[in-house]
């Protein structure tokens, strides 16, 4: 079995294109998809419009939860940004995704945690702000009761694969469409990647156990930036153009 995983695409359509040629210069053809899809002052429609169509195995992930609310007061800018670019058919697609899936039964689809789509998973946030790798404890108790042998989760956008100590493997395939932002929970706090590259994984299942593939893809995310600084995200522009934010 082989096969890539796709997350957090954030209304970056043009990264989501690029991802693909690239997948498909590569003979892969089958896709997962862990969610967060549209949320972000960029191209949510075109994105919509693009996983609609390939209609690949997929969740939702908080964004998704979020965007398709009744209240736009309840929602971040970017959030309202993209809702504003959505149709019906939009939204009865992002309501129907269901929360977790199981793939072609051995694989576990999830979009931060097991539980929660708003919790990270392989990474986590100290008092201080800092960003460390959580330790395997704490990811198997997150795993606990899931048989299967590849669980494959989203929402830190950090790209990152963690074995078991059964032998499972947990794996983030990265943001295809957002490699920073910064977050108030638990803490203000900084996630960067340091790339503006788009991020995914292929995954191939062999003899030995599962090989993860992390694949960094260059695309036109100048152009990205530059739609985000004229819908008024300046962070998001900033992410895009460098994979970083600036601290200060």
């Amino acid at each position: 079995m082989k096969f890539a995983a796709i997350a957090d695409i954030h209304g970056n359509c043009t990264a989501l294109e690029a991802v693909l040629k690239d997948m498909a210069s590569l003979g892969v053809s089958e896709v997962v998809n862990l969610g967060d899809h549209v949320s972000g002052p960029l191209e949510a429609r075109r994105t919509a419009d693009l996983l609609m169509q390939r209609n690949f195995p997929s969740i939702r992930g908080n964004h998704d939860r979020w965007v398709v609310r009744d209240d736009l007061a309840r929602m971040t800018g970017s959030d309202v940004i993209a809702r504003k670019q959505l149709g019906k058919q939009h939204l009865d697609w992002l309501s129907a995704l269901p929360s977790t899936l199981t793939y072609r039964d051995e694989v576990f689809l999830c979009h931060g945690t097991p539980q929660r789509d708003t919790r990270y998973w392989l990474e986590m946030v100290t008092e201080d702000a800092v960003v460390m790798a959580t330790p395997v404890e704490e990811v198997e108790r997150e795993a606990a009761g899931i048989s299967a042998s590849l669980i494959l989760c989203g929402h830190t956008h950090i790209p990152r694969s963690v074995r078991l100590r059964d032998g499972r493997m947990v794996v983030n395939p990265g943001s295809v469409g957002c490699p920073a932002y910064d977050d108030v929970n638990p803490v203000r706090h900084i996630m960067q990647t340091g790339t503006p590259d788009a991020s995914y994984a292929i995954l191939e299942k062999t003899p030995a156990g599962w090989s993860t593939t992390f694949r960094q893809v260059p695309y036109d995310n100048l152009a990205m930036a530059e739609l985000a600084r004229k819908n008024g995200r300046d962070k998001w522009a900033e992410a895009l153009a460098t994979g970083w934010i600036c601290q200060t």
